[in-house]
């Protein structure tokens, strides 16, 4: 009987361990790796997958061919720090306090505490990095302690580890943050940022303009590190500065590292690049490489690092099981305060696609961007006109990773995996509030075909991208119907005043009500 007991246990343990696995394998494939690329001031017409012929974006053009590539994929401002605020924490930058374009020594804008998509991943299991540009804040209220622990940061908001540009590039310091320390420091040689010159005969972009390796339009003319004057002053950490032209050979060490770190476990990456923000000073491999000058140079950059990142995927056998997110913070600028020929070189390549506007802007050129999905054997390839936002990612890929949302938190995040997927029937959000900087008062609110601008000054950032952004007067109020005009040429709110109220209503209460979320 014994003998027979076992003859039968040893089947049935056999079973067991075949559904155990069945079981794990199952559950691993449904919590994909999430990798978030988000490139920066990058233009719907920038990438030769949507529509690009200047230059040719081969590793991102792949992604969106095994993928989908959406047509109305946003990001919810048309400045840095405000997106990558609304993309991490769910909410409306404008409902935030400080969330305009950080300065130098801005204090942590994401508080300890506040739900983002990574403590939520993080929650649910997964190994979480932030690598690359973040120009959201480090420290207490007296803003960074440069020289000791950059706490509260990305370490306090649900990230495991970080390596970081810690504002952006045109603005000092010219330093590396590792975790809560910026890497090589020499204690006698402490580290300054500041807002006034620190002496008389500190080098500016202003008096030592001749030295110059890339000289400046505007407004960044004060420190100079690298042959680049920038905004802001600072003194010190030589020997923790970096090299422009290192920054996205940098990103792609640091993100391999990590990935090989963690492949044997979920993972949440969010790559956020430099490229192609000023100064573009692109890695010498990859100068003079387009006819569009540096701007066109750190495209292709860009799309290098996208195909780095895609081969370590494939190398470690685990394209299947990680959901690729490539974005753009904010659309196009071309003269964005450094003389680097993008005006001038710029040919017949529209940055903005057919779109009108571009960074700074509520039309659609400012933060209508690139946005594609990949998960290889997932998701099916094709376009996608469904209405997404960078916004939507916390909640959607935590409705992934099965990780309920709080109440109170990412309060204007839908959840639209089914859209970002592919999958059949699927819709996006059905509205979308867009924003220029801060809380200025100005916005945009597309519903469906409609789209209504609402002034809180009197001008606007108006023109051809292709030439350069300028200042143009407009009326508090502004309606386009995109299907019959996408680059918002013709206001045609007098024709329709109807529609003008409702959406007048309707942008008011999402302003009112502190959320969007139902």
């Amino acid at each position: 009987m014994t003998t027979m007991i076992k003859q039968l246990t040893l089947p049935l343990q056999y079973l067991a361990l075949l559904a155990s696995l069945f079981i794990s394998e199952r559950i691993f494939a449904e919590t994909p790796n999430v990798i978030v690329v988000m490139a920066d001031d990058l233009g719907y017409g920038d990438l030769s997958c949507y529509g690009a012929t200047s230059l040719s974006t081969p590793n991102i053009d792949r992604l969106a061919e095994q993928g989908i590539r959406f047509t109305s994929g946003y990001c919810s401002a048309s400045t840095c720090t405000p997106t990558r605020y609304s993309m991490l924490t769910g909410t409306y930058a404008f409902r935030g306090e400080r969330t305009g374009i950080a300065p130098p020594n801005a204090p942590a804008i994401i508080k300890p505490g506040t739900e983002t998509i990574a403590s939520l991943l993080q929650r649910a299991g997964y190994a979480t990095a932030v690598i690359g540009k973040w120009h959201l804040g480090l420290g207490g209220e007296d803003g960074p302690d440069w020289n000791g622990d950059l706490k509260p940061g990305p370490l306090e908001i649900g990230f495991d580890t970080c390596f970081l540009l810690p504002t952006t590039n045109d603005r000092v310091p010219q330093v590396y943050v590792e975790n809560h320390r910026v890497p090589n420091l020499d204690p006698a040689d402490p580290l300054w940022v500041g807002t006034k010159k620190p002496s008389r005969d500190h080098p500016t972009g202003i008096t030592d303009r001749d030295s110059l390796k890339m000289d400046w339009s505007h407004g960044h003319n004060s420190t100079i590190h690298n042959g680049i004057s920038r905004i802001g002053f600072y003194t010190g950490g030589h020997s923790a500065r970096f090299r422009d032209e290192d920054l996205a050979d940098k990103w792609v060490e640091k993100s391999v590292e990590f990935i090989e770190q963690h492949q044997s476990e979920p993972f949440f990456l969010f790559f956020a690049s430099h490229d192609i923000h000023v100064p573009r000073m692109p890695h010498e491999r990859f100068q003079g490489k387009t006819s569009l000058g540096f701007r066109g140079d750190a495209i292709i950059e860009l799309d290098w690092c996208v195909g780095e990142l895609m081969k370590t995927l494939d190398r470690l056998k685990l394209a299947e099981n990680t959901l690729v997110v490539f974005c753009s913070d904010n659309g196009p600028v071309l003269d964005d305060g450094y003389k680097d020929g993008a005006i001038e070189k710029i040919g017949n390549h529209r940055a903005a696609g057919p779109y009108s506007g571009g960074k700074y802007s509520v039309y659609e050129g400012g933060t209508r961007t690139p946005l594609i999905t990949r998960w290889t054997g997932r998701i099916k390839p094709g376009v996608s006109d469904e209405l997404v936002c960078t916004i939507d990612l916390a909640a959607s890929i935590s409705a992934l990773a099965e990780q309920p949302l709080p109440e109170d938190a990412c309060l204007d995040s839908f959840n639209v995996l089914g859209a970002l997927l592919g999958e059949d029937n699927a819709s996006g959000r059905d509205h979308l509030v867009q924003q220029d900087n801060g809380s200025s008062g100005t916005f945009g609110l597309r519903a469906g075909q409609w789209k209504l601008q609402r002034y809180g000054k009197k001008s606007a950032r108006n023109v051809v991208v292709e030439t350069e952004l300028a200042n143009t007067p407009v009326p508090p109020f502004q309606l386009f119907n995109l299907d019959d005009d996408p680059a918002e040429k013709t206001n045609v709110i007098d024709e329709n005043p109807e529609v003008a109220a409702r959406l007048k209503k309707q942008l008011q209460q999402l302003i009112d009500q502190g959320r969007s979320r139902p």
